[in-house]
């Protein structure tokens, strides 16, 4: 008898979700998950002042807004400070990795690289606690929930609120 086989996830690289001063764990865990499978890693930061202009039909402002190509001294210090502590925790490791910078609502972004990828799966962090976070979150909803909301591949939710950074 066939065993019929989900239609989730893809072949391609796990998508990982990270934030400036973000705890280490998200990628340590990220990195433990693509081992065991033998998946390389895509990191995704989605600059916070950012926005999606793909409504404009100009092409070049499309790629441009969507994926800036490069990391240079435009790139904010948050990113760059993400690119350091990257590069810190995947050395060592055999696992191919690349760090992409998103523009847009993080959820959407997330889920639209997963998809342009054909990730395995999408890999985010829960947010520290605080009064800005819960105000955050009571007012726009947790990215991992907007990421659960706008695409069917799967989610693995590390949860970190209780580590240091």
């Amino acid at each position: 008898m066939d065993k019929e086989m989900p239609d989730v996830g893809g072949v391609g690289p796990i998508v990982v979700g990270v934030l400036p001063k973000q705890p280490r764990r998200v990628v340590l865990e990220a990195r433990t998950l693509a081992e065991g499978l033998g998946a390389p890693l895509v990191f995704a930061y989605v600059e916070i002042n950012s926005y999606l202009v793909e409504w404009e039909l100009k092409e070049d402002i499309r790629g441009n807004s969507l994926h800036p190509q490069d990391i240079d001294e435009d790139m904010t210090e948050d990113a760059r400070d993400i690119l350091r502590i990257l590069d810190s925790a995947m050395a060592g490791s055999k696992i191919s990795w690349s760090f992409r910078v998103l523009a847009g609502d993080p959820g959407k972004a997330l889920a639209r690289l997963g998809s342009e990828l054909h990730a395995r799966m999408i890999v985010v962090g829960t947010r520290h606690q605080g009064v800005g976070a819960r105000l955050s979150e009571l007012l726009n909803g947790t990215t991992a929930h907007r990421v659960i909301a706008h695409q069917k591949l799967p989610v693995v939710v590390i949860p970190v609120h209780h580590e240091a950074h």
